[in-house]
């Protein structure tokens, strides 16, 4: 089976909905594909936060929200998993038992920076070593705004099996909210599938490649089915005229990285450049603090992509194309534009479109364009003035979306799109920061480090 994805799906397609001053708080995912709506930047008084403790245990249970029952992973029994309720300033602890008989897990906090606990990212083989059967790990960080987030699993196709859920954060006690509105709801679409993980990986990682196909059931909070044929991805370049933060006017280094898919050694892989990522056996902030350099690769990937000749609209012929876990060095302190390339995928006449997600950082959405990035005349045409603020843009067919960051949080990041399987395939890329900066790592991420 060939990979397809109409328009129709939910599989990525998303909108906010205000109407008569109702303020909905909508993630729509395939996958898990959400944006933070509403983060509000406030500073807590120290006297006012408090610790919010959790104890989960992620096991599998039989579910069946559509009516068919399976085995769903599941928080303490539920999926979605328990919400978390907390105010600006808190610290959260999450103990987290992995009851799984023959699975690892790791828990990424979508959306939370991870100002200074780069360790509590959640991400296996980039921040942590995944938590094994039977393991205890906590998870310890501070929610530094105000806003509506999501947790979810950042391992394998887990996502997939029912594992994530709701942060929600308010502003502190006395602070009003900057926004009015009648009601607050909070929603998570998830699409749904009756074939295991297992059967979805196997398809996805085999030489005779399966895609895995269109989801059998939309979920909403984890019940139900939904025919979400008319919601579209925001296009959104401007920020509320209230929450104006403006990007610095230039950045220091800019990165184009060309998104196709490939066949390399006979297996379907996506690539950005030519480099289609793999995780090393050793989580990158380990290997770099700990100056372990066999690790990974230490050639840094390139920044652009032969862009005069290149034909986007053509299936690729990327004869070059490799599976890589070398990563972007990127200086602290600096600005950086990322501009994302789309291209046809090996169908003809196809492309699709990607929810790109950063972890650590918010980026500034200077611009969308179709067809090939003009580095001479688009830059032109960003928003420098009163670009929205996000950790999670799309990149449409055949089009290309420029981002701007600052790259202000020592650690080392993952920057991929948020379809799962496509990470699982290899569409992603990592960068590290000022890592000397970040502090002492805790010895619970390092159970997968080789002596």
């Amino acid at each position: 089976m060939v990979e397809t994805l109409p328009f129709r799906s939910c599989m990525f397609l998303l909108a906010f909905f205000l109407i008569s001053l109702i303020t909905v708080r909508l993630y729509a995912y395939k996958y898990a594909y959400a944006y933070t709506f509403a983060t509000f930047k406030y500073k807590s008084p120290d006297s006012a936060a408090k610790n919010n403790f959790s104890q989960w245990e992620v096991k599998y249970a039989y579910k069946s929200p559509d009516c068919f029952k399976k085995l769903a992973m599941t928080i303490n029994g539920e999926s979605p998993g328990p919400t978390i309720y907390a105010q600006q300033g808190d610290t959260i602890v999450v103990n987290l038992t992995n009851s799984l008989p023959t699975e690892n897990v790791a828990l990424h906090w979508h959306g939370i920076r991870q100002i200074g606990t780069p360790w509590s990212d959640g991400t296996e083989g980039v921040t942590q070593c995944p938590i094994m059967p039977g393991d205890t790990f906590t998870y310890k960080f501070v929610v530094d705004r105000a806003g509506t987030y999501l947790y979810h699993a950042h391992y394998g196709l887990q996502i997939s099996a029912g594992l994530y859920g709701f942060i929600i954060v308010s502003v502190p006690d006395g602070v009003p909210e900057p926004f009015v509105y009648d009601h607050d709801r909070s929603i998570i679409l998830n699409d749904w599938y009756h074939a295991s993980t297992y059967e979805q990986a196997t398809g996805l990682s085999s030489i005779d490649y399966r895609w895995v196909g269109e989801p059998q059931s939309l979920l909403i909070n984890g019940r139900g089915r939904f025919n979400c044929s008319e919601l579209a991805q925001s296009r959104a370049i401007k920020a509320h005229h209230d929450f104006v933060d403006k990007p610095p006017p230039r950045s220091d280094r800019v990165i184009v990285l060309l998104n196709t898919q490939n066949l390399i050694d006979g297996y379907h892989r996506w690539s950005l450049n030519n480099r289609s990522l793999v995780l090393p056996h050793t989580p990158y902030l380990i290997a770099l603090k700990e100056n372990f350099i066999d690790a990974f690769d230490q050639n840094p990937p390139p920044d652009s992509y032969d862009i005069h000749n290149y034909d986007i609209f053509s299936v690729p012929d990327n004869v070059n194309a490799t599976s890589s876990n070398a990563i972007y060095r990127i200086s602290f302190n600096t600005t950086v534009d990322i501009i994302l390339q789309n291209a046809n995928t090996m169908i003809p006449n196809h492309s699709e479109t990607h929810p790109w997600h950063m972890h650590g950082h918010d980026f500034w959405v200077l611009g969308y364009g179709m067809n090939k990035f003009d580095k001479e005349k688009d830059p032109a045409t960003y928003n420098l003035d009163d670009p929205i603020m996000k950790n999670t843009v799309p990149l449409y067919p055949y089009g290309w979306t420029a981002l701007r960051f600052r790259v202000d949080n020592p650690g080392v990041w993952i920057f991929h799109c948020h379809i799962e399987p496509h990470l699982f395939m290899g569409m992603g890329i990592v960068f590290e920061a000022g890592v000397e900066m970040v502090g002492t790592l805790p010895t619970s991420i390092m159970g997968c480090v080789r002596s």
